[in-house]
């Protein structure tokens, strides 16, 4: 996001990718303990996670497969975008416009594969949907 680029990749020379990987967790964890949002309540991201008792969930392999895997027939895909002043909602490359009340709002972008929709959430609300065809 821009606060990583401006105040870490802006800033930090690193010439290695061990560099890269020690000062993005170091940025990451200072971010992450330290700057609170109102958003979150004035909380930061990780009292935030801790109060919310979500339970994370996380790819079972480290490394991505090498070959192309098949498009998926069913499942849903969760994304979390912040709408800016613009009130474009940016998903992988694709612009999608929406109203003016999700502006400055973290929004849940749910790509539900076997319907072919994009739905957009606010609070756990449906407030836009758009048909979303796979390529």
């Amino acid at each position: 996001n821009d606060r990583y680029q401006q105040m870490f990749l802006g800033k930090v020379v690193m010439a290695s990718e061990d560099d890269l990987k020690t000062g993005s967790l170091a940025f990451e964890q200072c971010h992450n303990t330290r700057y609170r949002y109102s958003k979150l309540g004035g909380k930061t991201p990780l009292k935030a996670l801790a109060t919310s008792n979500t339970k994370l969930r996380f790819p079972k392999e480290n490394e991505a497969p090498k070959h192309r895997m098949e498009k998926p027939e069913t499942g849903r895909y969760h994304i979390v975008r912040l709408i800016r002043s613009d009130l474009k909602l940016n998903i992988f490359g694709e612009c999608f416009s929406v109203p003016p009340k999700l502006m400055l709002e973290y929004v849940v972008a749910t790509i539900d594969v076997k319907e072919q929709k994009l739905k957009i959430f606010l609070d756990n609300k449906q407030v836009e949907e758009f048909d979303y065809k796979l390529r």
